[in-house]
């Protein structure tokens, strides 16, 4: 079929949605192709590191980033990532997380009005009341006016399931958890947070603890309390703290659109990423597309090379327009040029 369009802008309702073709594999939020996943429980993993051979086989970051990545395992310190848009920053946490068999990357994406708290846990009080005011409405435990009813030896009200059943932790309170090997942390885009947030970072990542003042008001009568974890998993937590046994490899990306305060740079290992070269972009684009996928895009990954020095460009730009592309062979040659104009453009021009 030579039209590769699904949309036609005829305003005439057609069923031709359902020839819409497998999403590229970093798109894919279905499934793992191939057994490829970076952990048995890390689809995310096998979307960033690739699916068909995985982009943590068969590509060979630079010394800087190795070094750096031990230089930050043998310190127990963070890592500091800094670097352009597409230059796989987020990817190294996945890729170290795969070599090393350290599990499922826990993920904390910054914005704007992200706080230390979110990282760390969060209480949902309101729903505790919630559904103790529903039991009691149900009369679920017998007769309220009981002096003696109403609560059990832990202090806790007839129909609360426990307090830990409204607490859940978040990535960063996960990655302090006890644990037998270190977990990795990647919070991302940690420039985009405001002022006071690598501030208020820096006393959890130097001390490796944190408390949960909800658990430390009732840890004499519930010395252990079992929460949630960003895993969704239950964990326990005992007398109200949780203290790391294993610093996590903490990743922390950064577009570099901001300065940080010397307090948090003294205390990571910094690296600045540069953007992919020849060797890195064909590793990619064979780890997602295959050796096809490189031979019919040399065009086009010589056309990301040659851009002019200074123009800020995304590796996964160059992905999707060499999968589009390859899903448009018979259309023609003016048509493709234009698929890969409007999916290539500079990110740093002025709109």
């Amino acid at each position: 079929m030579n039209d590769w369009r699904i949309y036609r802008g005829v305003g005439q309702p057609h069923d031709g949605v359902r020839r819409l073709p497998e999403p590229p594999p970093w798109r894919d939020f279905t499934r793992a192709q191939d057994g490829a996943s970076a952990g048995s429980q890390d689809p995310s993993g096998a979307r960033r590191l690739g699916v068909r051979r995985r982009r943590a086989e068969n590509y060979a970051p630079r010394p800087a980033e190795v070094d750096a990545v031990n230089a930050a395992l043998y310190l127990r310190r963070p890592l500091l990532v800094t670097g352009n848009p597409g230059t796989g920053k987020s990817t190294l946490a996945y890729a170290v997380a795969h070599e090393l068999r350290l599990g499922r990357v826990l993920r904390w994406p910054i914005v704007s009005r992200t706080t230390l708290q979110d990282g760390l846990y969060r209480y949902d009080a309101i729903g505790r009341l919630q559904d103790v005011q529903l039991e009691r409405a149900r009369g679920a435990r017998g007769n309220w006016s009981d002096p003696g009813a109403g609560s059990d030896a832990d202090g806790r009200a007839d129909g609360d399931p426990g307090i830990g059943a409204y607490i859940r932790l978040g990535p960063l309170g996960t990655a302090l958890l006890p644990s037998e090997l270190p977990r990795v942390l990647l919070i991302d885009e940690l420039d985009k947070s405001d002022l006071d947030l690598p501030n208020d970072l820096l006393n959890t990542l130097e001390e490796g603890e944190f408390a949960i003042p909800e658990l430390e008001r009732v840890a004499d009568r519930q010395p252990v309390v079992e929460v949630l974890s960003h895993d969704s998993g239950r964990v326990a937590v005992h007398g109200g703290r949780i203290a790391c046994t294993n610093f996590p490899l903490i990743v922390l990306t950064s577009n570099g659109e901001r300065d940080f305060p010397a307090p948090l740079l003294r205390r990571c290992v910094q690296l600045e990423l540069e953007p992919p070269g020849e060797e890195q972009l064909t590793a990619m684009v064979e780890a997602h597309l295959g050796e096809e996928g490189v031979a019919a895009g040399q065009d086009l990954i010589g056309r990301f090379l040659d851009r002019e020095p200074g123009e800020v460009m995304a590796a996964d730009q160059l992905l999707n327009a060499l999968f589009l592309t390859q899903h448009t062979p018979h259309a023609e040659r003016l048509t493709r040029e234009r698929i890969a104009d409007l999916l290539m453009q500079r990110l740093d021009r002025s709109r």
